[in-house]
């Protein structure tokens, strides 16, 4: 599927396929697609080629209103002049179902987000939570093949965004329908998704579940855009064994990687190491098979309470090292600004990017 504006290719012969029931979010930067996506899904727009298809129904030409899907969208888009209650039955008072059948629905509604004690306020008399819950119980109402929600949360304070992302989750495992959810927030995608679609530039750079994507990405982008991490050129020396190569990292060393990439000697590569993957000490580590160790010195420290963080120069390399606390010993040696210290990771723990350059 192909969508333009102008000379601008907001989506660029996309192809995604959703299971039934499953929570899947489109995820990147402003501007990348993933609102176009959501828009075609919706009828919003229409794509200058490929075709929108439904339980195997082709539902290209049908308009917004006769699409059996409902949206969610972050403005929240409420009557201010109706109750909760009314807000919540628009849809099916439009539809002219019976009103027996509309108060039970909404009754239904009011009980999956928890406002029963609140169906008779107006909008403005509610916080931008409870607003929130009340777009989302109206998009359902109708029971849709399809939930598509659109940035919902951007709007809300950190502390509120948090809590309704677990509410967001239980009304998916109550509904059980496919949510289709548009966010430039990793930390929503990988908290809410079964499944996540990396977008870019219009075009989809990695489907796979969040872990699958967080641990392994495909590409530099991917690496770089969900999670911290820490990027190193180099070029492979040699590969001794199947699944492990020496590289050659420039300005610091040799180091072990697991090759999962399946390269060959002399290719070039970037590596790519979780801040989290890499410890950190005084003391040089004990030598160990496939453990890749360097000495550092340490440039800024950020003490965060879970845990710290650390830049440190190793080599030519400005490194990032997140330490956990599991436990405070008052007398333990503090890692502290220009302390002289070794970091090292295991081989399992990096993985390699061929033929990009760092994004960083």
């Amino acid at each position: 599927m192909s969508k333009r504006f102008g000379a601008v290719r907001a989506v660029d012969d996309v192809s995604l396929e959703l299971k039934k029931g499953e929570f899947f979010s489109l995820l990147g930067p402003s501007g990348c697609g993933k609102t176009t996506m959501l828009r075609l899904a919706a009828g919003f727009e229409v794509p200058d080629a490929g075709r929108v298809f439904l339980d195997g129904r082709d539902i290209t030409d049908l308009p917004p209103n006769k699409r059996p899907v409902n949206t969610v969208f972050q403005s929240y888009a409420l009557f201010p002049h109706m109750t909760v209650r009314d807000n919540i039955a628009f849809g099916l008072t439009v539809a002219k179902r019976p009103k027996r059948e509309v108060r039970d629905e909404v009754d239904r509604m009011l009980r999956l987000i928890r406002m029963e004690d609140q169906a008779d306020k107006k909008p403005d008399q509610l916080s931008g939570g409870q607003r929130q819950r009340v777009a989302v119980a109206r998009a359902l109402v109708n029971r849709p093949r399809v939930l598509l929600l659109d940035e919902p949360l951007a709007a809300l304070d950190l502390k509120l965004r948090q809590k309704m992302l677990i509410e967001l989750d239980l009304v998916h495992d109550e509904v059980g329908i496919t949510f289709l959810y548009v966010t430039h927030d990793q930390a929503e995608a990988m908290s809410l998704s079964d499944r996540i679609a990396v977008m870019d530039g219009g075009r989809i750079e990695q489907v796979g579940a969040p872990a699958e994507i967080y641990e392994s990405p495909r590409t530099g982008f991917v690496a770089a855009f969900i999670g911290d991490t820490n990027f190193l050129e180099g070029r492979v020396r040699e590969c001794p064994e199947a699944d492990y190569c020496r590289l050659e990292i420039a300005g610091l060393g040799e180091a072990a990687s697991f090759n999962d990439r399946q390269v060959r000697p002399e290719q070039a590569v970037v590596l790519s190491v979780r801040p989290e993957k890499i410890h950190i000490a005084h003391d040089r580590p004990e030598d160990a098979p496939r453990r890749n160790g360097f000495p550092a010195e340490v440039e800024d420290v950020i003490y965060l309470g879970a845990s710290t963080k650390y830049w440190v120069r190793a080599g030519d390399h400005r490194v990032q090292v997140l330490r956990q606390h599991s436990r405070y010993f008052y007398d333990d040696r503090p890692i502290r600004w220009k302390d002289r210290v070794w970091i090292w990771w295991h081989a399992d723990d990096g993985f390699m990017l061929e033929g990009v350059k760092s994004p960083q």
